[in-house]
């Protein structure tokens, strides 16, 4: 499909399907088990309706959003996904050069296959850096220490991933890591403790700490003075905890659909944190945003910002950097629009009046 033709994220996940291998497509698409959740997300969104203001006088839109004591040109970041070489050769090198291009924050995950030091010089904006917390503390505060040093603005610590959801459609591919290809990262931490030689999907399990609990995130919380960020979180209660354990913000996700099948949402979860954080801290969103009312949703019903996982993956398969631009373009686009026909000149305005819920599943989630 020509670019000029590729008009919002869902033609760009089409033209992705074309051009990916079928093990890699599959790798960053499906979810656990039945995709419950998976559609969940995005059909919650579709099951909210907009309350549009009229005859408010704005004339310009205003989308700079401060989190941390920090300013961002616009309350999107770029999601922690794994693996991008599997998209494009250049792979978190260009998804970096994109973020800068957009002034869009990126959250490079653990699992990358470009060097932490290598990305963090393609991007002179501010990024952020995604962990797992390890069965070997060292390991984990090897990642910590180095994400300090190169100058990574926060931290978010990943925590719904004790076991690895159940991905059928991995093992019907049989999804495997190109041996051209290197969890880096991972890797260098590894052998510098002089662990085992061990293959790079050996790596990815071995990080999993089965047992975490809120006496790893306390021990985490105070290894750096970064924020810390816990992503994961789905309930009320569980977010007041984190706080409560030194965490400086939460993030509502449900890992995309990849975890457990059958979980709420992350649009039909938000509320519920919202009012349990009751403004105590950040709290940002991630899965199913898809437009730039998805964008508009989630910021009236509270979220400070939200974070986009695979539709810059999709641009990123399409074009290399340009490509993942592009789908980030389109969606501030389509925010500033859909802020201006809302009626609200700044993310402030968005407040929880602005959508309404219209289908009684939904409204009993929240």
């Amino acid at each position: 499909m020509s670019p000029a033709l590729l008009l919002n994220l869902h033609d760009y996940e089409h033209a992705a399907r074309q051009v990916l291998p079928s093990q890699a497509f599959g790798y960053y698409s499906s979810g656990a088990d039945d995709e419950v959740t998976l559609r969940r997300n995005r059909d919650d969104f579709d099951r909210l309706m907009l309350r549009p203001r009229m005859l408010r006088g704005v004339e310009s839109i205003d989308l700079t959003t401060t989190l941390f004591g920090q300013t961002f040109a616009w309350p999107v970041f770029i999601a922690p996904t794994a693996m991008q070489k599997l998209a494009h050769p250049d792979g978190e090198l260009a998804m970096a050069r994109a973020a800068e291009a957009t002034q869009t924050t990126m959250i490079l995950s653990t699992a990358s296959t470009y060097p932490m030091a290598d990305i963090r010089a393609a991007c002179q904006g501010p990024m952020w850096f995604q962990l797992y917390c390890n069965k070997d503390p060292g390991v984990t505060q090897a990642l910590v220490r180095r994400a300090e040093e190169l100058g990574f603005a926060a931290l978010v610590v990943t925590v719904d991933l004790p076991v690895l959801g159940n991905r059928e459609i991995d093992q019907r591919l049989g999804f495997r890591l190109p041996s051209e290809l290197e969890l880096v990262n991972l890797r260098a931490v590894h052998d510098q403790r002089q662990l085992p030689v061990v293959s790079d999907t050996e790596l990815i399990v071995a990080q999993f700490k089965p047992d975490l609990s809120y006496r790893d995130l306390a021990w985490l919380c105070g290894l750096s003075k970064l924020p810390v960020i816990v992503k994961g979180i789905l309930r009320g209660d569980d977010a007041l905890q984190c706080l409560d354990h030194g965490a400086q913000g939460v993030f509502v996700s449900n890992h995309g659909g990849r975890q457990l099948d059958g979980a709420s949402s992350t649009i039909g979860a938000l509320p519920e944190v919202v009012d349990a954080i009751a403004g105590r801290c950040p709290v940002l969103l991630d899965g199913g945003i898809r437009r730039g009312t998805d964008v508009l949703k989630a910021l009236a019903l509270g979220a400070s910002a939200v974070a986009l996982g695979r539709p810059p993956l999709w641009g990123l398969a399409v074009d290399g950097a340009a490509g993942a631009t592009r789908v980030l373009t389109i969606l501030r686009e389509e925010l500033t629009r859909a802020m201006h026909l809302c009626g609200a000149g700044r993310v402030s305005e968005l407040k929880r009046d602005a959508v309404a819920v219209i289908d009684p599943v939904l409204a009993l989630r929240q």
